[in-house]
């Protein structure tokens, strides 16, 4: 039999399957993948159909990441399948996939009165509330942390009952037996996968199981060496091809079609419209009110958005978002403000004496720019509500359109779609209340799309930051950093969202009751690699009124850009050569002092000396023993009408390696979505508008803005981190000391020239 890539994505093995799952507390779940004809559940992550095909279930939002390509190689590889075999199946909401090690983290959202009892992610707190609340978001770069384990464990119970099904037939011991390719062998004699579905699925699973002694892994190739791709994407065929379905692709019968207008940001209320100018417009269906915003349902969406626009919506608005406002509100914090302590290393700061140096750094607020804008189907019939759509957290979107009906939870069945691209703008689910309650008013299934405008109107933006850094420099140790102070003022923008994700608060009821508060999660990424010896960290709340969100690196968007910035300019002004500065200073970290010296000879790196147009920043993210770490050399070059970022060089640690091609991609992606924000992706607001509200007026880079880009993975036996936010937090920094080194100006500002030269 022949099985091709395209028939196995198309049919996600119609027909048959063999169910395993693993590694969890004993608890008891509903099965989540409901088995068909021919086919035998037995838990929650693989299906072996009679024909041969493995069915691998996702529990995480694909959205680019190439997270359906990483869990079904875990399996593949311990199972002993043959990757042409492997198929995908998006897994529903369920207690059988909680993510773990992403609760323990986030339990200063969910538990913030003591989150220190459950930040364990082997803790029985963190593991109950995932387990209970069927949390199996996609963030933070948890997929493998969370995932790794539970699915290696039910491969390894799958082929050991594969090898227990031959072995009655053979008359040997099963633990003689192993599987490669999609058969069972021992010695001479093999069985596919397929002639033994039937009889493993009567077998009983060892355990604990047995793993195989190695993991999933690849080796990195050195320099720009090229080779045959071991797991190529899954998605890719469908993809290319435009088979690929995304959450605005979804048809139902007798489907409507719904566009959306929000009010200004800021206490908004719908006041009137006049409905009467869209009357004739062809194919609108019915108007729908909300509090804040305004729908029209059409038979497709261009006769909807038309509509809106017709009928001269107006809000009434307390309190509207002024960008100047903002920026007073940041300033009054940085200088002014009462300062919780997130971090400190060695004796406070404030007990040593004057500051040496201090340097004031800006961030504008970011926008996500996601290809997909929020788009959602819903269909409400015979009491029963399902919803279509891509979620980073499908069952908090799937708790809020049941709330926002009154319906019974259980009443919901969320269907996941991949989302085109997200950047952790699906971690918010306005458009599953909003299509919900459309569906409701219409009486018929209903498809929302919101257009850019509206994602730039009623997103949630990465929060703006003002920031201090200060040091203590000793000129008599070539400019050795004693001690070192980040002051970072910024609403308690996780918190904020917090509320928003798990408790489901209106955005303004977020924003006020988070108002004042220290957090944490605002910092992270602050308290630097280097061994300084006294290193404080606080963040000073800043009230903006502006509610913000999530974005791909988070904080570390930002405060990598502080301290790679800082140290690039204590490095000039004691005349140390930027590269060897930070190595000295790096004794503790030999991984980062690697990737530092391998990016320098990818970059053939000259000193940043003035004019050279490059420039040089590294990160660390995660834990000192384990993590993530990555240095990257920047080159520009000044030219008409402004500068040009020619080149990233870049070294990465990201320990194990699952899969080098998606790591590559990952990180490629990560340092273009960086530059993104390094030289655009900004807005300001005026009376609650955002000044921009379309993709060419955000400064994106296009193709031919794109620099060369060269990555040189180390080989590591550490603990695999994922690297799609490594590249994020590099670029900015790395961007803005080369451009000093080719204009000589420093920048600091996010987005850089955005003040000009």
């Amino acid at each position: 039999m022949r099985i091709s890539r395209r028939g196995v994505l198309a049919g996600a093995a119609i027909g048959g399957g063999l169910v395993v799952a693993w590694g969890l507390l004993p608890r008891s779940f509903d099965t989540p993948l409901s088995p068909g004809r021919g086919e035998y559940a037995f838990g929650a992550w693989i299906k072996i159909a009679r024909d041969g095909v493995v069915t691998v279930a996702v529990p995480q939002l694909e959205m680019g990441q190439g997270v359906t390509t990483i869990l079904p190689q875990i399996v593949a590889v311990e199972l002993g399948a043959d990757w042409r075999q492997i198929a995908v199946e998006p897994a529903p909401p369920s207690g059988a996939y909680a993510n773990v090690p992403l609760a323990a983290k986030w339990a200063p959202l969910w538990m913030p009165l003591l989150p220190e009892l459950a930040e364990s992610p082997d803790g029985l707190l963190p593991t109950r509330f995932a387990q209970d609340n069927r949390f199996d978001a996609t963030a933070n770069g948890t997929t493998l942390a969370a995932y790794e384990q539970p699915c290696r464990e039910a491969a390894a119970a799958a082929r050991a009952m594969l090898c227990k099904a031959a072995a009655r037939q053979w008359d040997v011991g099963w633990e003689e037996c192993d599987a490669a390719a999609g058969f069972v062998l021992h010695e001479n004699k093999r069985l596919s996968f397929a002639r033994l579905a039937d009889a493993a699925a009567q077998e009983d699973a060892p355990d604990p199981p047995v793993l195989r002694a190695e993991a999933a892994a690849e080796e990195p190739l050195p320099g720009l060496a090229d080779a045959e791709i071991a797991f190529p994407r899954l998605d890719l065929p469908a993809k290319v091809d435009g088979s690929f379905l995304f959450a605005g692709d979804v048809r139902l019968p007798d489907m409507l079609f719904a566009a959306i207008h929000h009010g200004p940001l800021g206490k908004a209320e719908l006041a009137r419209f006049e409905a009467a100018r869209a009357r004739d417009v062809a194919g609108l269906v019915q108007v729908v009110r909300g509090k804040r915003w305004l729908a029209a349902v059409a038979t497709n969406w261009w006769a909807a958005e038309r509509a809106l626009g017709d009928m001269r919506a107006v809000f009434r608005l307390r309190g509207p978002i002024e960008g100047q406002e903002v920026e007073q509100a940041l300033d009054d914090a940085v200088r002014h403000g009462d300062a919780y302590r997130i971090a400190q290393r060695g004796e406070d700061y404030d007990s040593g004496g004057k500051s040496d140096l201090a340097l004031r750094y800006d961030v504008a607020p970011a926008l996500h720019a996601t290809l997909e804008t929020a788009s959602a189907t819903a269909r409400l019939a015979n009491g029963r509500l399902e919803l279509w759509i891509a979620s980073q957290a499908p069952e908090c979107a799937r708790k809020a359109a049941a709330k926002a009906l009154g319906m019974n939870v259980a009443d919901v069945v969320l269907y996941p779609m991949p989302a085109g691209g997200s950047f952790d703008r699906r971690l918010e689910h306005d458009h599953a209340i909003e299509v919900a309650l459309l569906a409701r008013e219409v009486g018929k299934p209903v498809q929302l799309v919101w257009s850019r405008w509206q994602e730039a109107q009623a997103g949630r933006p990465r929060t703006p930051v003002a920031a201090l850094l200060s040091a203590r420099i000793s000129a008599e140790e070539g400019g050795r950093i004693t001690a070192m102070r980040s002051r970072i003022a910024a609403p308690a923008s996780a918190r904020e969202f917090g509320l928003r994700l798990f408790e489901n608060r209106t955005a303004w009821s977020a924003v006020e009751d988070s108002a004042g508060r220290g957090d944490p999660m605002v910092a992270e990424g602050a308290m630097p690699a280097y061994a300084i010896p006294n290193v404080t960290v606080d963040h000073v709340p800043a009230q903006i009124g502006l509610p913000t969100g999530r974005m791909r690196g988070n904080a570390h968007g930002y405060t990598a850009f502080f301290t790679e910035s800082f140290i690039d300019e204590v490095a000039a002004r004691n005349g140390r050569e930027p590269l060897s500065y930070r190595i000295e200073m790096l004794g503790g970290d030999a991984r980062m002092v690697e990737c530092l010296q391998r990016a320098a000879r990818l970059a053939d790196w000259g000193g940043g000396k003035d004019n050279s147009g490059q420039g040089l920043a590294c990160h660390r993210m995660g834990n000192a023993q384990d993590g993530g770490r990555i240095a990257c050399i920047a080159t520009a070059r000044r030219q008409e009408g402004g500068v040009r970022v020619e080149k990233l060089s870049v070294a990465v640690d990201i320990g194990r390696i699952v899969n080098l091609d998606i790591a590559r991609q990952q990180i490629e992606g990560g340092l273009i979505f960086g530059l993104s924000l390094a030289l655009g992706s900004s807005t300001s607001y005026l009376g609650g508008v955002p000044g921009v509200g379309r993709l060419a007026a955000m400064a994106l880079p296009v193709l031919a803005d794109s620099p060369e880009i060269e990555v040189d993975f180390i080989a590591s036996t550490a603990t695999p981190f994922d690297p799609g936010e490594l590249g994020v937090a590099v670029a900015a920094p790395a961007i803005a000391n080369a451009l000093y080194s080719a204009t000589g100006l420093r920048m600091r500002r996010l987005p850089l020239l955005s003040e000009g030269l």
